[in-house]
């Protein structure tokens, strides 16, 4: 029987059966496109993403994204399983284009107040003022009509959370207050001023949660000088001054240096999960 099982996957057929198992159950790679979760994620980092954190979503043919299976419990998931919490990294599916996925942090649930305030992430948990009391720092608790909030809940763990001060967009820097749908969360990226995110789509339901990241195996910068040197991301320019080190990021010796420096590969993030990279930055 063990004989007949090694020789099964040691065919073709048994490779792609178990690639297959691979990428519906267990694991899938994902490739970050932009900069919404810089510097916790960089946009060249490719990275596995563990597909059993939440439950089992319903398995979905690679590249074409088209189920296999009818979605039986009506929650885009097999099994059911534990649900994104306060604070979570998150591959889900983007509500308005399931196809896309989207890797953002969950920074409120259902039942949850939520609004921006010059920039400020206030959150108002549905547990309540012992709760935030019990849970949160004291520094980071605020008493706005009588009932406390907890400013900026995130920042404290989370060193990559972060806002750029070149950048003001009144539909981000001040939203809502909203509450949190039941069963949605509410996804927000680390570069906070350059995301698209719940702000503008809103809440993502259970069904469209795919997973966690886990560890990048491979990371590339691949951008094109002039995309870096247009950018509006201050983080983007301040890559390119390291780079060019004393030369104005303009000169096109700048652009000499930046063409030796694209498609090299970050060593230091391969092999990393995203709890060792937070600390150092």
């Amino acid at each position: 029987m063990i004989k007949k099982f090694v020789s099964f996957y040691n065919s073709w057929t048994g490779t792609i059966v178990l690639v297959l198992f691979f990428i519906f159950f267990i694991a899938q790679s994902f490739v970050i496109p932009t900069g919404s979760m810089k510097p916790t994620m960089l946009v060249g980092d490719a990275l596995f993403g563990k597909k059993f954190s939440y439950g089992t979503p319903i398995p979905r043919i690679p590249w074409l994204e088209f189920p296999l299976l009818p979605d039986f419990n009506g929650n885009g998931h097999l099994i059911e399983g534990d649900k994104p919490q306060r604070g979570d990294i998150v591959i889900f599916r983007y509500p308005q284009g399931e196809k896309i996925h989207y890797v953002k942090r969950c920074v409120a649930t259902g039942g949850d107040k939520i609004m921006f305030r010059n920039k400020d992430l206030y959150l108002r948990v549905k547990e309540g003022d012992e709760y935030i009391n019990k849970n949160y720092h004291k520094d980071d608790i605020v008493s706005l009509q009588d009932v406390l909030w907890v400013k900026n809940p995130y920042k404290r763990e989370h060193k990559g959370i972060h806002t750029d001060d070149n950048v003001y967009r009144e539909s981000s820097a001040n939203f809502g207050p909203i509450i949190v749908e039941d069963g949605e969360y509410f996804m927000i990226g680390d570069n906070r001023d350059h995301s698209n995110d719940s702000r503008y789509w809103g809440s993502v339901a259970y069904r469209y949660i795919v997973g966690q990241p886990w560890f990048i195996f491979f990371s590339w910068e691949h951008r094109d000088y002039y995309d870096v040197l247009n950018s509006d991301d201050s983080q983007d320019i301040d890559t390119l001054r390291n780079v060019c080190e004393n030369i104005s990021i303009n000169d096109s010796r700048c652009r000499d240096k930046w063409k030796k420096y694209q498609h090299s590969p970050r060593w230091d993030r391969m092999f990393k999960n995203f709890s060792e990279l937070e600390k150092k930055i």
